[in-house]
């Protein structure tokens, strides 16, 4: 019975704590009810506001500029990040563009050097083509044009781009032709000095090419010993495949044979072998047909 009556007398003072607290907060609220709209100042209302209140609203105030403060910078973030993407699609844009440029400037350069040759021999009919294959390898010792047989392409046409000689057509297809070039080990053409008119035979080498890029030259007669390095070497009017006149490179090596009668040695083409994109054929070969 006594266990019974504790019992209750501690559930009325936790009661009684809790109506106290309920009427302490009201007490509170009208208190500053009454203070706000009586313009009370001053007295134990005011210092009971100040000292519960006050510190609660500044509180409440920081907590709400912090607040403010994040949701400004999420909102800044956000718009930076949407303005980031613009000038990054702007950038994309810009560097496709310089790029597209960049393209047609080097095939406007490439076209000029193809019109440049195209005046450098003008008794001859050409035709430009695009080079669409290539075999393995650093060089183009042998390629495929984009322009076969309905296009009037024939085998032996001679083929020419950069300044000068390329090499000679091989075989042709309806729609596209293969060239094999001056530099491919199996090319042999008849050369001829340009201040003399003696002549050599002009030998291709990709063992040449990938040392000193350069061809071989050997059979030179040269008795009087007129040439020397920096020599022009052009194709002879006795070749059997190649029309006369057209350049094959510079002399940059030059020395004695054994039989102390002829003279050999090397030739730089005029033609950039390991960048070949346009060149012009000929449209006729040494038989005129």
């Amino acid at each position: 019975m006594l266990g019974r009556r504790k019992k209750i007398n501690r559930a009325k003072i936790k009661l009684s704590n809790k109506t106290m607290f309920l009427i302490l907060a009201g007490a509170c609220v009208v208190s500053l009810f009454v203070g706000m709209n009586f313009n009370i100042k001053g007295g134990p209302l005011s210092d009971l506001a100040d000292y519960c209140f006050v510190p609660m609203q500044r509180g409440l105030n920081s907590i709400g500029l912090f607040a403010s403060n994040r949701m400004d910078e999420l909102k800044n973030i956000r718009q930076l990040m949407v303005e980031n993407a613009e000038l990054q699609n702007k950038v994309d844009e810009l560097t496709t563009e310089n790029s597209t440029l960049k393209l047609e400037q080097y095939e406007l350069e490439s076209l000029r050097e193809l019109y440049e040759l195209d005046k450098k021999y003008p008794s001859y009919e050409k035709t430009a083509a695009r080079v669409i294959a290539k075999d393995s390898g650093n060089w183009f010792d042998t390629f495929v044009i984009n322009k076969g047989s309905a296009d009037g392409i024939k085998v032996d046409m001679n083929v020419i781009a950069g300044s000068g000689l390329v090499g000679i057509v091989t075989s042709v297809r309806k729609h596209s032709a293969t060239v094999t070039t001056i530099i491919n080990d199996l090319s042999n053409v008849s050369g001829m000095m340009i201040s003399t008119s003696d002549y050599c035979i002009v030998r291709g080498s990709i063992k040449s090419m990938n040392e000193k890029q350069s061809i071989l030259f050997d059979t030179l007669n040269d008795l009087n010993d007129m040439i020397t390095e920096g020599e022009q070497v052009v194709t002879s009017n006795i070749s059997d495949k190649y029309l006369e006149g057209i350049l094959i490179g510079y002399v940059t090596e030059i020395k004695v044979d054994s039989n102390n009668l002829t003279k050999s040695g090397m030739i730089t083409p005029v033609v950039d072998f390991a960048h070949l994109e346009e060149v012009l054929v000929i449209l006729q070969t040494k038989k005129y047909d």
